[in-house]
């Protein structure tokens, strides 16, 4: 793996104050700040601090006139209308962030959410398909919904008209999460008011997008990542040959996740990207038995699951017996941090503050490239 390739995958360590959640916020905010840059502006700069200072002689150097950073009272704005929705910040690489995110190598640095995040313990599966579904694709959705949930799986999808919504409210007892392209209290479309508020309740809505963004055509796509990021598997119900259902299956390909697909008429342009997924390999359903079939390694995990009688919670590591471990992995040589997360088998929650304290105690150095070693 190359250095450049390593740096993108480099867990990010979550701002602990709220003085770096507001700097997080406000350097994502910024003009031409997206996930990729803003990870690789914290890498060089070593905080969101640094890199806002940094940020406008960058865009000089750059050929931007006049380039400001964000003003603190737009992040001022936005803090103040996320209480006001009772949302809750998520950090990437923070014990709250979704898991599954984490490793994504276009995760979003930041998500809003409205709801209940334990509900993201539970394996999830996505649901993707035509708005303008057939009743017949709808039935199908809610079908699949319904069993899926009987079984222990989440059901995530987007909010949008037809198969989005007939999947969300099939789920609503069971379980179900709603990606949002606009801001996690803007709620598109108006007349999904009501389920939204319901999965407020008992679900859960994310979004990447400041509160009170409008959704534009350009963030549907970006928001398809995020749902795809979050399942082991996305399953397309009715979808047309070109459509943001099968930019969802694409990124669920890119991201490692299982694709399954509904067939449908050859002659129902609303099914041709399905049979065209099928074609290419995707799994076919026919019911929700197909798609456990289809993850046998998450069936067995849930059997273990169900049949262990209520364990208790593991203990988080005590910071010292941590810091004797990270040592004791670390040598001269340097490693990459998300190898050492794995060799350790910690979160990067518990492993990036013993990083720090460790970094700052002398004992281990960080290396270009996102690689750790002990302090020669």
């Amino acid at each position: 793996m190359t250095e450049e390739q390593l740096s993108s995958y480099h867990p990010t360590l979550p701002p602990t104050t709220e003085e770096d959640r507001f700097s997080w916020l406000r350097l994502l905010r910024s003009r031409k700040v997206g996930p990729a840059t803003f990870r690789r502006l914290l890498r060089e700069h070593g905080s969101a601090q640094n890199a806002l200072a940094a940020l406008p002689e960058m865009a000089r150097a750059a050929g931007i006139k006049g380039y400001e950073i964000c003003p603190p009272g737009v992040i001022e704005a936005e803090l103040k209308a996320a209480k006001a929705a009772n949302a809750r910040l998520l950090c990437l690489g923070a014990a709250d962030f979704p898991i599954a995110l984490n490793d994504l190598s276009d995760a979003p640095p930041l998500l809003w959410a409205i709801g209940d995040l334990s509900i993201l313990s539970k394996p999830v599966i996505a649901m993707v398909g035509a708005r303008n579904c057939s009743s017949l694709g709808a039935r199908m959705a809610r079908g699949l919904a319904v069993d899926l949930g009987k079984q222990g799986y989440v059901i995530v999808s987007g909010l949008a008209r037809g198969i989005d919504t007939a999947a969300h409210m099939a789920a609503l007892d069971t379980g179900t999460v709603a990606v949002m392209a606009g801001g996690v209290d803007v709620i598109y479309p108006a007349e999904n008011t009501d389920l939204a508020r319901s999965i407020g309740e008992s679900g859960l809505r994310l979004s990447e997008q400041p509160m009170g963004v409008t959704p534009q055509a350009r963030h549907f796509p970006r928001r398809n990542r995020i749902i795809s990021g979050l399942a082991q598997a996305v399953v397309v119900v009715e979808a047309a040959a070109k459509s943001g259902s099968l930019i969802t299956a694409r990124d669920a390909l890119d991201q490692g996740r299982e694709v399954l697909a509904v067939p449908g008429h050859p002659f129902d342009a609303r099914a041709t990207g399905c049979n065209l997924l099928i074609r290419d390999g995707a799994t076919l359903v026919r019911s929700a038995e197909d798609v456990i079939e289809a993850l046998p390694q998450m069936q067995a995990e849930m059997i273990e699951v169900s049949q262990s009688p209520s364990p208790a919670a593991k203990p988080a590591p005590s910071s010292e017996s941590l810091h004797g471990e990270i040592l004791a992995r670390l040598g001269p040589s340097p490693i990459a941090e998300d190898q050492l997360i794995r060799d350790i088998r910690a979160t990067a929650g518990e492993i990036g503050p013993a990083l720090v304290d460790l970094e700052l105690e002398g004992r281990i150095q960080r290396q270009p490239g996102g690689l750790l070693s002990l302090t020669a």
